[in-house]
């Protein structure tokens, strides 16, 4: 299921990310309006007069440059530019190295109810902080059922039916400490390094569902080392049903994958049946899926050795 991706200002102000940094100080009132674009703008034309180009559901950074340029103007003029420049409808315009906005700002800000904030880095390390919220915000995302752990450092997506026991693992798992991610739905979006990040929705974030024992919060009973908020997916692993008719792959030749927004993950199939213990085998696909990405094949190698062996038997070829 597609998610449809948008925020506020004042949902990107309250990001746990960008809140130590951003601080409003004008245009409370304009805190609904939307951002919609994952790159800010410099709007140091508009001042000049210049608004061709200005999209206005982007974060506006004013840095050094255009307010040495603002406050080399006349205060008539600095009124009647930066009038121009908040009549756009502007969602958010942020000011860089903690410095209070030029007074011609704050009026303007107020007048259109335009949010006007302060970011205490300068202008590159505010810009980066934005670009990376924005990044997981606004990207392509959508829902799959299922459970995303951190095992070994590996992003692995568990999917199945369910009743399979894909909560039953994740709590395996988290016992030998690997991380929780999240469980039943996991939100994943394309970033623009074309990977896929994996996250939980804000309302299941930490929570676990056990059959027989109910919702649990993981953080609360494993601590904080056991979860973590967002992974980047590296592999994909189906837990299915156990069917002696069912053709497994019993070499580890076969290179399936799954198209998740046009990027190709990893994936395997794993059957499960009592007595398997799910938590060792994940933890071997794992380690596996490391391997593999520093080019060692075992699986491969062997076979290589094997064929190697047919074409020169040891002891040379026989005696006619």
């Amino acid at each position: 299921m597609r998610v449809e991706r948008g925020i506020t200002v004042g949902h990107l102000l309250a990001e746990p990310r960008l809140k130590p940094i951003l601080r409003l100080v004008a245009g409370q009132e304009g805190r609904g309006r939307p951002v919609d674009h994952p790159r800010v703008q410099k709007p140091g034309l508009a001042l000049a007069g210049h608004t061709h180009g200005v999209v206005p559901t982007r974060v506006q950074i004013l840095g050094e440059t255009e307010l040495t340029y603002l406050e080399g103007l006349s205060a008539e003029e600095q009124r009647q530019r930066a009038g121009v420049l908040f009549g756009l409808g502007l969602s958010l315009v942020v000011v860089t190295r903690g410095v209070d906005p030029p007074a011609a700002l704050m009026q303007a800000a107020r007048e259109t109810s335009t949010p006007l904030a302060i970011a205490e880095p300068r202008s590159s390390r505010a810009i980066q902080s934005i670009h990376r919220v924005l990044d997981g915000i606004l990207a392509p995302s959508e829902t799959r059922h299922g459970v995303l752990m951190d095992v070994h450092g590996v992003g692995t997506l568990l999917l199945g039916p369910s009743g399979i026991g894909k909560s039953e693992c994740a709590l395996f798992l988290v016992e030998r400490g690997h991380r929780f991610v999240a469980d039943d739905q996991v939100i994943l979006s394309l970033l623009p390094s074309e990977q896929i990040l994996g996250r939980s929705p804000t309302l299941l974030r930490n929570h676990l569902e056990v059959r027989g024992i109910g919702i649990i919060n993981v953080r609360d009973l494993f601590g904080a080392n056991a979860v973590r908020s967002e992974k980047t997916l590296q592999l994909v692993i189906e837990i299915c049903p156990w069917s002696d008719d069912e053709p497994f792959d019993r070499l580890g030749l076969d290179e399936a994958t799954l198209d998740i927004f046009g990027v190709p993950i990893p994936m395997l199939r794993i059957p499960v049946r009592p007595g398997r213990n799910m938590a060792v085998i994940l933890e071997v696909a794992a380690r596996n899926h490391i391997l593999k990405a520093a080019g060692h094949h075992g699986a491969q190698k062997f076979i290589s050795t094997l064929m190697g062996d047919m074409e020169d038997p040891v002891g040379g070829p026989a005696d006619e």
